[in-house]
């Protein structure tokens, strides 16, 4: 490439920080600027050798030489922030999720489309060796037809991790456990198998009730729209570390099992007449300190940005992608809301 892409980033926490730096190790990228509510000092910045702005709005009235504008903000201002960064003529990438409502992320494929100007959605998990051989088997009908999935997301999430002040746990600024722990193992799912319905479910608050606004465990049922049923199991109410994120997979012609802590590894793989071959390493998850997360797989996302912008490419998770993530949760949580409502009856 002749030129390189130029991005600026939006939320320094620590998927932001995590952004940043992988722009700048990626050759054919430069970092111009990044942008947090907090100073440089409440960030840890001190080193830092970009323009730092307070808000999204000074950047945008710096008219800088941008393409890309990455949102890593608390979920709320995602749909937000993305329509002005495409309003004002840049590309985006978006974290996880896109936006907490339909009708939000509708508005960003809105204007995306009026603008000429891409969404990038960060769903790290499909670039896992796990997760693309898992594409393959099920592209290439080698398991038959599919009967049942079961996904299971146990994860500890304690004080550690929502603390007092943090937008963490709030029901506005969050959304809920689904968005912020575990949206990107429903993209697997739809990726995968594509929408669901009939969907019921049966849902908890074990121990976060001073923690977050919201349920830490739930157990969800559904039917795949293209056939088969499957359950979601989750939680974040797991003691003292993560346990596992795992999806098993039961079709007529066989039998796989993806588990882990980030389900980044095949625990079991029984198909009729496939041999099993030998995948790549998993990258280790993302180390935040008391806790940890998925597979860090964010220089892939910023590769994919290069890629599809320079031609040579395409958008790895599209905006259409992210808004039916979206709108699986809001449909899960709508069971969820009316569960709660009958206990309280």
């Amino acid at each position: 490439m002749s030129c390189k892409i130029k991005f600026a980033v939006v939320g320094l926490g620590h998927i932001g920080k995590r952004h940043a730096e992988m722009i700048r190790l990626n050759p054919d990228a430069e970092l111009i600027a990044v942008c947090d509510i907090l100073s440089k000092d409440q960030l840890g910045l001190g080193n830092l050798q970009e323009r730092f702005f307070s808000s999204i709005e000074e950047l945008f009235d710096a008219h800088l030489d941008i393409d890309v504008v990455n949102i890593c903000t608390p979920n709320v201002y995602h749909a937000e922030y993305a329509i002005q960064a495409l309003e004002n003529g840049y590309h985006v990438v978006l974290e996880k999720p896109i936006a907490l409502t339909r009708s939000d992320a509708e508005r960003i494929l809105y204007t995306s489309l009026s603008m000429s100007r891409d969404v990038f959605c960060v769903m790290q998990n499909r670039y896992s060796p796990p997760a693309v051989w898992l594409k393959d088997l099920v592209f290439k009908k080698s398991l038959g037809e599919i009967f049942m999935v079961q996904i299971n997301c146990y994860w500890n999430r304690d004080e550690n991790y929502y603390k007092a002040g943090n937008w963490h746990g709030d029901e506005k600024l969050d959304g809920g456990t689904l968005f912020t722990q575990f949206s990107h193992f429903i993209d697997i799912m739809y990726w995968l198998f594509g929408d669901i319905t009939n969907i019921h479910g049966n849902f908890k608050d074990f121990n976060h009730s001073q923690l977050t606004d919201f349920e830490d465990s739930g157990v969800v049922t559904f039917d795949f729209v293209k056939g088969g049923m499957g359950v979601l199991n989750y939680s974040t109410a797991i003691w003292d570390k993560n346990y596992e994120s795992s999806i098993t997979i039961i079709g007529s012609q066989g039998t796989v099992r993806v588990a882990g802590q980030y389900m980044n590894e095949v625990t079991y793989c029984h198909v009729k007449d496939y041999v099993m071959p030998e995948l790549p390493a998993s990258n280790p998850p993302n180390d935040y300190g008391l806790y940890k997360g998925s597979a860090q797989n964010h220089h892939y996302i910023i590769q994919n940005v290069i890629e599809k912008l320079s031609g040579s490419g395409s958008i790895t998770t599209n905006l259409l992608e992210g808004m039916k993530v979206t709108e699986i949760i809001e449909r899960i949580y709508h069971v969820r809301d009316q569960h709660w409502k009958k206990k309280k009856k």
